[in-house]
C-alpha cells in the first residue's frame, strides 16, 4: 500500500469515527454535515472528496459497522463445524456485537430504512455481499447433509438474523421488556429449530 493511499484510508477512518460520535452523542437530528465537520475539524470540501455528498458519507459509515457486524458473526464461526452450534453462535455474536458495539449497531438499525441506502446501496453491497457469502459457504454443506432446511437465502437470513435483529432493534430503543442476557439464552436454541429441515 503506497503512503499517499494509506493516509487517505487513515483519514477516511478518522472521518467515520467522529460521524459515529456524532450519530452516538447528536442522535439522527444532529448527525448532519455541519456536525461532523466541527467533529474532525475538516472542511465540507475535504468530506465531499472522499464520499462525494453527506448521504456517501452516511453510507460508507452504514457499511463499515455493517461489515464489522458481519465480521463478528464469522469470527463467532471459527472453529464450529456442527451446524447447531454455528447457529446458536451466530445468533448469540449478534446479541453481543450489539451489546459491545451498541453505537454502531444503533447506526446500523437507524440507517434500514434511511433515504441515502438506495442511492448508495452498492457501497453497502460491496462489503455486505462477500460476508454474507461467507456465511452461506459456512452453511452449505449442513444443508448438504440435511441438517438444516433447504430455503431460499432471503428466508434463511430473516429465520437466522430476523429474530436477533429485532431484539437487538428494541433494546438498541431502550425497550424495558427487553433483557439481552435472556434473549441470549432463548433465542439461539428457538433460532435453530426454525432452521432445521
Amino acid at each position: 500500500m503506497s503512503r499517499r493511499h494509506q493516509g487517505t484510508d487513515e483519514t477516511v477512518a478518522r472521518i467515520l469515527d467522529a460521524a459515529l460520535q456524532v450519530h452516538a452523542e447528536q442522535g439522527r437530528e444532529g448527525f448532519t454535515m455541519k456536525g461532523v465537520i466541527e467533529a474532525t475539524g475538516m472542511s465540507s470540501g475535504s468530506l465531499y472528496h472522499h464520499f462525494g455528498s453527506f448521504d456517501g458519507l452516511a453510507a460508507a459509515l452504514c457499511a463499515r459497522c455493517l461489515a464489522d457486524l458481519l465480521d463478528a458473526l464469522l469470527d463467532a464461526l471459527t472453529g464450529i463445524t456442527e451446524a447447531r452450534a454455528g447457529v446458536e453462535a451466530v445468533a448469540r455474536a449478534y446479541l453481543t456485537f450489539t451489546r459491545e458495539h451498541s453505537d454502531a449497531a444503533r447506526f446500523i438499525h437507524a440507517s434500514a430504512h434511511a433515504a441515502f441506502l438506495p442511492a448508495h446501496a452498492d457501497v453497502v453491497a460491496e462489503r455486505k455481499a462477500p460476508r454474507i457469502a461467507r456465511l452461506a459457504e459456512w452453511m452449505a454443506p449442513h444443508i448438504k447433509a440435511g441438517q438444516v432446511a433447504p430455503l431460499s437465502p432471503a428466508t434463511m437470513e430473516m429465520l437466522l438474523i430476523g429474530p436477533v435483529a429485532e431484539t437487538a432493534r428494541r433494546w438498541l430503543s431502550r425497550d424495558p421488556a427487553i433483557d439481552l442476557d435472556e434473549s441470549a439464552d432463548v433465542l439461539p436454541p428457538r433460532i435453530w429449530r426454525s432452521l432445521q429441515p
